[in-house]
């Protein structure tokens, strides 16, 4: 497979309000480091998850892609295209073959247009399909994601969240969209809704070679879904690969530690990291104002040593195609 987006050492953070103390230190104000040199690659047709806690900056880097908020530096490549390079027509396009879902199917939607208002609005901001075919474009998209033609004179409250967010997601394939990013679109809904709106992500994915980027904290959900999986802590990918090698075979232990907190919803493979007999996650995640140094994790890390407080590991390939950074990898 291609690659279709490349993201290389983007790195981001927000400056925060200084508290009293902070004001009578003097100095520049306190930043918040959101991103710290973040790097992949999603391919045609591919589904690469990013998995973390929250506040790891997951939700921060999917914004960051479709350039809702501005990176401090690094480089991002859409099908060969410098990404935040793009201006006027050309960032438009991007726009179009590049949309984000929310998590939020209840604030995403506007209240007061009805569904074939909503999805006609996407059409025609975008210039996709002649005035005298919409009503039939929202007619086919309402069927793509397996709902009525009556659908379109609704408002989004007589609907469902399971079906604002099917709704959401015609709305963003309504302008013939290549890469979708997925942040968190399942964590507000029922599991039995949860695991329809994830089937019917891969039935499209194959009807329509779609590529997705699939936010998310839910490990279950990431196994049904996932091609490849990006482990997050603290603004970093930690550990990279394919979900079948991350979930049977982590190799960081922040991997290791996220594969146990998560429910066991089948019995694991011979080898897999589980169980009640493995060292637990300890402690909070630190505040981003204040990123330990050496290796972020290592104070809640039980396989810290002395050299993991003092240099911060090298991305480091592993076995199987993997990469983890971790000083016990390298």
């Amino acid at each position: 497979m291609t690659d279709l987006l490349v993201a290389d050492d983007l790195t981001l953070g927000f400056t925060t309000r200084r508290d009293m103390a902070s004001l009578l230190r003097g100095g520049p104000p306190p930043k918040v480091r959101a991103l710290n040199g973040v790097s992949f690659k999603i391919a045609r047709g591919e589904t690469l998850a990013v998995v973390g806690e929250s506040g790891c900056g997951k939700s921060t880097l999917a914004r960051a892609l479709v350039r809702l908020v501005d990176l401090d530096s690094g480089q991002i490549s859409f099908d060969g295209a410098d990404v935040r390079g793009l201006k006027g027509g050309d960032l438009r396009r991007y726009n179009r073959r590049v949309q984000m879902i929310f998590q939020d199917p209840y604030g995403s939607l506007n209240p007061r247009m009805t569904i074939g208002q909503i999805l006609i609005e996407a059409l025609q901001v975008h210039g996709m399909a002649e005035p005298v075919r919409r009503q039939e474009r929202v007619a086919e998209l309402l069927s793509l994601v397996l709902l009525g033609p009556d659908a379109a004179s609704r408002l989004p409250h007589e609907f469902s969240g399971g079906q604002r967010q099917r709704i959401a997601i015609a709305r963003a394939l309504s302008v013939e969209t290549e890469l979708l990013i997925a942040d968190e679109i399942v964590s507000a809904l029922d599991v039995s809704i949860q695991a329809q709106i994830l089937n019917l992500l891969l039935d499209l994915q194959e009807r329509l070679g779609l590529s997705i980027l699939f936010v998310s904290h839910d490990l279950r959900v990431v196994r049904h879904l996932a091609h490849r999986v990006a482990i997050m802590y603290l603004g970093r990918i930690v550990e990279l690969g394919t979900a079948d090698v991350v979930f049977d075979s982590p190799r960081h232990p922040y991997t290791k530690a996220l594969l146990r907190a998560a429910p066991v919803m089948q019995p694991p493979k011979p080898g897999a990291v589980r169980g009640p007999n493995a060292a637990a996650l300890t402690g909070e995640l630190p505040s981003p104002l204040n990123i330990p140094a050496g290796c972020p994790f290592h104070p809640r890390c039980p396989e810290a040593f002395d050299r993991c407080s003092a240099r911060i590991p090298n991305f480091q390939i592993a076995d199987n195609g993997r990469f983890a950074a971790c000083h016990h990898v390298s």
